[in-house]
């Protein structure tokens, strides 16, 4: 009786040990005496005791940070570049057989190319076309991790550190530019004033009274402010004699 009962115990410890159970986003890949037999998984598992093992692998996107490292550009500008990839595994059989650390790999792979495809763009070029930049990173990448059984599905430049100097130049630059569009916007101004100016020289040549109106609105202006002492300029009295002719002329005819 007491070696049928340890007998037992001993069938229901292996039983136990050789049930597995996979989450939803996890498969297991199944090694009988080192050959590898398949896939498995979600859910429970039995396993041959002793002749069979299996090593997890997980499907979900892997958020890996990209360490920041100096990068030199094309135009000799040494700068820091830190980036982020997303990557997750679509074929476990390779991601286990394939190569010994995904994870590890895919880091390695991601600084290498970030640092050899950053260097083949100005500064100028990796400010203004960040995505486009970003999208070549991602497809060489992709390329070395599909035999490993890996997907990239983006990489990001999430921080670009440029030396104190460069920086200092480049709000100089800044600076000029925003002068620059100001003289423009200023030189436009002033020559659209100058326009009207001149299409109401024009009007006011074809009516002399307006020229009177003008001037009366002028003085009406002035005394506003209260001053004590008004000049009127030669010009406005010559007018205002016109304008009394001119009156005189039409009660005349009339």
């Amino acid at each position: 009786m007491d070696i049928l009962m340890y007998v037992i115990i001993a069938a229901v410890v292996i039983l136990f040990s050789s049930l597995r159970i996979l989450k939803e986003y996890e498969r297991g890949v199944v090694f009988f005496l080192g050959k590898a037999t398949g896939v498995r998984g979600p859910g429970l598992i039995i396993l041959v005791p002793i002749f069979e093992k299996m090593t997890r692998v997980m499907l979900r996107t892997v958020t890996m940070n990209i360490p920041s490292q100096k990068i030199i550009t094309k135009d000799n500008v040494s700068i820091d570049i830190a980036a982020v990839a997303y990557y997750h595994v679509v074929d476990s059989m390779k991601a286990v057989i394939s190569i010994e650390d995904v994870y590890s790999a895919v880091n390695q792979i991601s600084q290498t190319t970030v640092r050899n495809i950053v260097g083949q763009f100005s500064l100028d070029q990796l400010l203004s076309q960040t995505s486009d930049i970003n999208t070549q990173i991602k497809n060489v990448i992709d390329a070395h991790t599909e035999p490993w059984g890996a997907e990239v599905t983006a990489v990001e430049i999430k921080d670009i550190t440029l030396p104190d100097n460069m920086q200092r130049a480049m709000a100089k630059e800044a600076e000029a530019e925003r002068e620059r569009r100001a003289k423009i916007v200023a030189a436009e101004g002033e020559f659209q004033a100058a326009v009207k100016l001149g299409e109401a020289a024009d009007i006011i040549s074809q009516h002399p009274v307006a020229l009177q109106l003008r001037t009366l609105q002028t003085m009406s202006e002035i005394a506003t402010e209260k001053n004590s002492t008004i000049i009127f300029p030669a010009q406005f009295m010559t007018t205002v004699q016109e304008a009394m002719k001119m009156i005189k002329t039409d009660n005349i005819n009339k």
